[in-house]
């Protein structure tokens, strides 16, 4: 019985086909969140397909209610798994969500199917492989094999939390997190989301930013005029919105809004993301070097900054223009922003911004309500050292470690409402396609990934785990 043995059963299950069967099985329940009429799919996917797999783990499972239903909405109920072996041993909040983007039948490739695993070469393809079915399949199977090599027992105790809602902005977790506090009491998460940071870089994640999502919107008249003949006379509501986005960020992507910036970066989060590589994998986009905040590299950029971004406009018909000044326009623009940065004052801050640029007629509203604030973990803290040397044992070299990724994700549940360290290991990569036709998971990965979460849930039974909650 040792953790190389662990690794390599758990490592098993990817070369024999048994992870692969597993998998196979949850994909082929289609569990689309975005469809009102899979909700009935989203609860029967957890009782039949989750709890008795469970079961046979030696976990106590429990559906729990939505706190904050929405009938428009098919985002489910909750499972909550307990599996306690004793009262003194640390305790293990797993976290993944059932539930999927929309399948888009008919969309993918040729010989593809959204809910029916195609494996070709070292991809597995099939809507969840990558987001998120795969990557909670691989925690819970390298937690069995744990679990079977130790004759029963893992040495600690284990919370399993499982949503039907993320894709569709994880409605009611942050409540139901809230009300069962005692229920999911544990020292430490333990989950996979997201991407790598490259297929090759096992990677350790501790956060992610916050995204608040705004609408500027000019209304000046009810229909267009001809641009020859009240062109100059007349208030163009495109142009008044372009320049009062260039009041906001400048045209090298630069923040232009006192108070939007986030405080400096402390010395462990710049240390632990300086050198990071950002970019560079088959479908990435060429990094602008000279784009963004002046005095950042790209992964401080992009990691431990906020940013302005335009995401949409609109103003006449730009498919087919005609000689008319448009009666109004409209942009959504979001700040991606990191822990630290004062959330409350985002939309004041952009206010006063715009009036002291003298756009007091621009009308500014909220886009979105805030459904995933930042979050971040200071990478020189004792549960991510154990991570770190935890992952380095098992891969021979030291993950890449995220004080927090780009995105974002419900993590603030955890980190605040909770009051837990999260550690998140991703086992997918950008070009994984999880929102588009051709979603696939990677089998190198799946494999590596499967020693890495067996070398953690190894560890966490043994001596010199971070000081636990009594």
């Amino acid at each position: 019985m040792s953790r190389e043995t662990a690794i390599a059963n758990a490592q098993a299950m990817v070369d024999d086909g048994r992870l692969l069967d597993v998998l196979s099985r949850r994909v082929a329940w289609p569990t689309e969140s975005q469809e009102p009429a899979r909700g009935p799919e989203l609860g029967r996917f957890l009782t039949e397909e989750m709890v008795p797999a469970l079961e046979a783990m030696g976990f106590e499972s429990q559906i729990l209610p939505n706190p904050k239903p929405n009938p428009k909405m098919a985002e489910g109920p909750f499972l909550v798994a307990k599996r306690v072996e004793g009262e003194g041993l640390p305790t293990v909040l797993i976290y993944g969500h059932g539930d999927t983007v929309r399948g888009m039948e008919g969309r993918w490739r040729e010989g593809l199917e959204p809910w029916k695993i195609v494996v070709e070469g070292d991809r597995w393809y099939g809507r969840g492989t990558a987001d998120n079915k795969g990557q909670y399949t691989i925690n819970l199977e390298a937690l069995e094999q744990v679990r079977l090599l130790r004759g029963g027992e893992l040495g600690f105790n284990v919370t399993l939390l499982l949503e039907m809602g993320e894709e569709v902005g994880s409605p009611g977790l942050q409540e139901f997190c809230d009300l069962h506090r005692e229920l999911l009491k544990a020292d430490v998460l333990i989950a996979s989301d997201g991407p790598r940071l490259a297929a090759s870089q096992p990677t350790l994640f501790l956060g992610s930013r916050g995204a608040f999502n705004m609408t500027l919107r000019v209304n000046a008249r009810e229909r267009g005029y001809h641009s020859g003949n009240w062109g100059g006379v007349i208030r163009n509501p495109a142009t008044i919105v372009a320049n009062a986005i260039a009041c906001l960020v400048d045209g090298r992507g630069r923040l232009q809004v006192e108070g939007l910036n986030p405080p400096p970066m402390s010395n462990s989060v710049r240390a632990a993301i300086h050198d990071l590589p950002v970019g560079g994998g088959e479908t990435d986009p060429e990094i602008d070097v000279d784009w963004g905040t002046e005095g950042l590299n790209p992964p401080e950029r992009l990691f431990g900054w906020n940013t302005l971004e335009v995401l949409a406009m609109g103003a006449g018909d730009p498919a087919a223009p005609v000689n008319a000044v448009p009666p109004n326009a409209t942009a959504t623009i979001q700040l991606r922003y990191v822990a630290g940065t004062d959330a409350a004052n985002i939309l004041p801050a952009v206010r006063k911004r715009l009036d002291e640029c003298g756009f007091q007629g621009v009308e500014l509203m909220a886009a979105r309500g805030e459904a995933a604030p930042a979050t971040r973990l200071d990478p020189d803290t004792p549960w991510v050292r154990w991570a770190v040397a935890s992952m380095s044992k098992t891969i021979g070299a030291a993950p890449a470690v995220l004080p927090n990724i780009g995105g974002s994700l419900p993590n603030h549940c955890f980190a605040d409402v909770l009051g837990l360290p999260t550690l998140w290991v991703p086992h997918s990569y950008a070009a994984c396609a999880q929102h588009a036709p051709d979603e696939h998971m990677l089998g190198s990965i799946a494999r590596e990934a499967m020693g890495i979460m067996a070398g953690l849930f190894w560890d966490l039974g043994e001596a010199g785990v971070p000081a636990h909650k009594a």
